[in-house]
């Protein structure tokens, strides 16, 4: 069914408005995850000699904008709760941009790499080929681009108060592919486990140098 783009505006605030009620809490949940095999992953394929300008997309209150700021690259959020961005700023020392996912304003050709960690499921399924294109243009020519989501069988609808589509890995191929992206590679989530047991689809692409 296709929806209106008063629709998909009122996923996108009410998802928001999840995340601004519960900003601590999500905190306090989320902290200490480890995501350093995805932070890798990011960094091991940006060819353009560091430190490297990085895009956070959808970063939250932080906790990765510091790592990679640790790590002596340039890392920029983007995160479209208030409260949440100024935590973010808070915590990391990093320049947070404050945006809705379905309003963007990027520079382009500008990034060397944006990292989406478990934030473009949140993405309705009709609005992201548009998003999936301003990343692409954001990106300089050879950038890289790493997401990470809840895998699953094409489904999209409310999980309480959040919004959520849940894609398989072809049809994510399919979206990437379509907006110019080149695969890298993919992989499950958490490593180590069965397939059964690996609830997130990680993968990591390229924007093609011409």
């Amino acid at each position: 069914m296709t929806m209106t783009s008063e629709a998909i505006a009122h996923i996108a605030a009410r998802t928001l408005a999840h995340y601004e009620h519960h900003a601590d809490e999500f905190w306090r949940g989320t902290r200490d995850h480890d995501v350093s095999q995805n932070i890798a992953a990011l960094l091991h394929y940006i060819e353009a000699p560091p430190p490297f300008e990085l895009l956070d997309f959808g970063c939250g209150p932080g906790r990765d904008l510091k790592t990679f700021k640790e790590l002596g690259h340039h890392p920029t959020g983007l995160e479209g709760a208030e409260r949440l961005a100024t935590m973010a700023r808070a915590y990391s020392g990093c320049e947070v941009l404050q945006q809705n996912f379905l309003e963007l304003n990027l520079p382009a050709a500008h990034f060397d790499g944006v990292f989406a960690n478990a934030v473009l499921f949140h993405v309705p399924s009709q609005a992201l080929p548009r998003i999936l294109e301003e990343l692409h243009a954001t990106l300089k020519p050879g950038g890289v681009l790493f997401s990470s989501n809840p895998r699953g069988d094409g489904r999209e609808g409310w999980s309480g108060e959040r919004y959520g589509t849940f894609h398989d890995w072809q049809a994510w191929r399919t979206y990437l592919s379509a907006a110019g992206f080149v695969e890298l590679t993919h992989y499950y989530r958490p490593a180590g486990l069965p397939f059964e047991a690996q609830p997130w689809l990680a993968s990591v692409w390229r924007k093609p140098t011409v």
